[in-house]
């Protein structure tokens, strides 16, 4: 692949899928995802057990976060994340914080702010009272919701943890610090040998 991005993508699951459990789900989406032509696999966290948000909503999840190099540009990219996210049975009518088999989000390209930094930053400050209702029509990067997310920056930290925000020139390790204290909360690495690499 000529002319690679470096990207970061999301993992997660709380229901069961055909293939098992969700960390089961998480560890055979990994293969697949790395088979694809477009898409190397550089790294990946280990698998965290996380409560569902909000608490009593649904089963916990599990989260994973991988690094990826592609030559795919960003919305060709995320096509091809929810296509296998298909693949697995995800049906996205549900909503978009329901319960899901598999959830793989596009966190952030190389340093691309999309479609500029005023709609992301619009994004970024929306209350979270509004989060719930509301949702771009457009692809953002990086995630606007990133930076609030203890199950995306716990495992990213894990295996880039001096990739900086290309809007804030935060760092996850900072970003994971400014995290409230609530936002840890219930968070938990499965057993040694039940993670991504292993699979």
């Amino acid at each position: 692949m000529e002319n690679l991005s470096f990207g970061i993508v999301s993992l997660g699951a709380n229901l069961p899928s055909a293939r098992g459990d969700a960390a089961r789900t998480l560890r055979d989406a990994l293969p697949i995802l790395h088979a694809n032509p477009d898409i190397s696999i550089e790294a990946v966290s280990r698998i965290w057990r996380t409560p569902a948000f909000p608490p009593g909503s649904g089963p916990d999840y599990a989260n994973a976060v991988a690094a990826i190099r592609t030559g795919l540009a960003p919305r060709a990219l995320l096509d091809r994340l929810h296509g296998i996210e298909a693949d697995f049975g995800r049906d996205r009518s549900t909503g978009r914080w329901s319960a899901r088999v598999l959830d793989l989000d596009l966190i952030a390209l190389d340093d691309r702010i999309l479609p500029d930094a005023a709609t992301l930053r619009h994004w970024m400050d929306l209350p979270p009272d509004r989060q719930r209702v509301v949702a771009p029509d457009q692809l953002i990067l990086p995630h606007p919701r990133m930076a609030d997310r203890g199950f995306v920056l716990v495992p990213l930290a894990e295996i880039v943890p001096g990739w900086r925000h290309p809007l804030t020139g935060q760092s996850v390790s900072e970003m994971v610090a400014r995290l409230g204290p609530g936002a840890l909360s219930g968070m938990t690495p499965l057993a040694p040998g039940s993670g991504l690499a292993d699979a």
